[in-house]
């Protein structure tokens, strides 16, 4: 398989994060693993990011509930980004409330990334299949 340059991980759970992490890095899917605890640090580094001609992330692990800046709120701002390249954005949640599912659709349907709706937890076989680029 051959390796994706960056991937991000966004989520306030720290032990999500640290097997998140783990399973990518026994994968050796990845350059560079960057994580952040909420959606603004995030947005806020891929837009710096975007201003210095960096590559962002190929793949983005997105929890939907954090505090700052949740999940639905980074996919408003990152789905107007100027990104001509697809990104596959996997959501990770243990959510059951319909409405995110919902909000899936809407976001699936508004943008040219590839979102996928994943449900924690998740394993190592599941993480294969879902950090391939879009």
């Amino acid at each position: 398989m051959k390796k994706i340059r960056s991937i991000g991980v966004i989520d306030d759970d720290p032990i999500t994060v640290f097997g998140i992490k783990k399973m990518l890095n026994l994968l050796e899917v990845s350059e560079t693993i960057k994580t952040y605890a909420n959606g603004k640090e995030a947005i806020d580094d891929i837009k710096d990011m975007l201003e210095k001609n960096e590559a962002i992330p190929e793949v983005i692990f997105l929890d939907i509930n954090m505090p700052i800046m949740d999940g639905w709120q980074f996919l408003e701002e990152f789905i107007t980004l100027p990104l001509p390249n697809r990104i596959r954005i996997n959501i990770l949640t243990s959510s059951i409330d319909p409405a995110d599912h919902q909000n899936w659709l809407y976001y699936k349907e508004k943008t040219h990334h590839l979102i996928e709706y994943i449900n924690k937890p998740i394993r190592t076989n599941e993480i294969a299949g879902i950090t391939i680029p879009a």
